[in-house]
């Protein structure tokens, strides 16, 4: 029997709409969505399958998506961090913890490293950001930070990255037409004092459509699955 487990956090005059996926052996896990269109249910394959193997995770709609609704711009990349702070300090997640971001998620994650026990980051797709377009509210501002050729070259995650002890995955999209492959072999490089590294490039698959195409062929979705959960385990199986 699986149980969804849903619960509200308020933060800064919104209602965060989050649900846990308990899991029968651990439950430290978070998992953060990315922009466009993207909630916390777009992941519902890849939790349920780790449901399935015991293991428990926490994911919300942050503002401007999914139930958690209100105002894009009244958010940021920054606030994204500070909303999964919210969360993770409302939630039932143990410690260490494990944290999946996917694309713009994947740079919250990160930043998380900074401030949290973290012994696990699972990066999907991963965008990362140029530090002046941290707090600028989404809207034309930050569209015009981030649209500036290679904004992206002097983000901030290689160097928190390389202070990474952990354990590291990065998947990337072959056919990825957003985020440069550059971009992952960049966090794959960085993180030097990791306890372990992978970077892993999917094939045929494209920005939003990874775990979906992988589970299009179970034994392309086990072998990455198993990847994944040998970074949240650490090969205690």
């Amino acid at each position: 029997m699986t149980t969804i487990l849903d619960f509200d956090v308020p933060f800064d005059g919104h209602v965060l709409k989050a649900d846990h996926y308990v899991g029968s052996d651990s439950n430290r896990i978070l998992y953060l969505h990315g922009a466009g269109n993207s909630t916390r249910h777009s992941h519902r394959l890849l939790r349920s399958a780790l449901q399935r193997r015991g293991l428990g995770s926490v994911c919300f709609d942050a503002i401007g998506h999914g139930e958690t609704g209100g105002t894009f711009a009244l958010s940021s990349v920054a606030s994204r961090t500070r909303q999964a702070q919210a969360v993770l300090a409302a939630s039932a997640l143990t410690q260490p913890l494990v944290v999946f971001g996917s694309s713009m998620g994947a740079y919250n994650a990160i930043r998380l490293t900074e401030q949290h026990h973290i012994d696990g980051l699972v990066l999907i797709v991963p965008g990362v950001y140029t530090p002046p377009a941290y707090e600028v509210p989404f809207g034309p501002d930050f569209s015009a930070v981030i649209r500036r050729e290679r904004s992206w070259a002097d983000s901030d995650a290689w160097d928190i990255l390389s202070r990474f002890e952990g354990r590291l995955l990065v998947l990337h999209a072959e056919h990825d037409a957003t985020i440069p492959l550059e971009i992952s072999e960049r966090l794959y490089g960085a993180a030097t004092r990791a306890r372990s590294r992978q970077l892993y490039v999917v094939p045929g698959a494209e920005h939003n459509r990874l775990w979906a195409l992988l589970a299009e062929t179970p034994a392309d979705f086990e072998a990455a699955l198993a990847m994944v959960v040998g970074v949240i385990d650490g090969g205690r199986q």
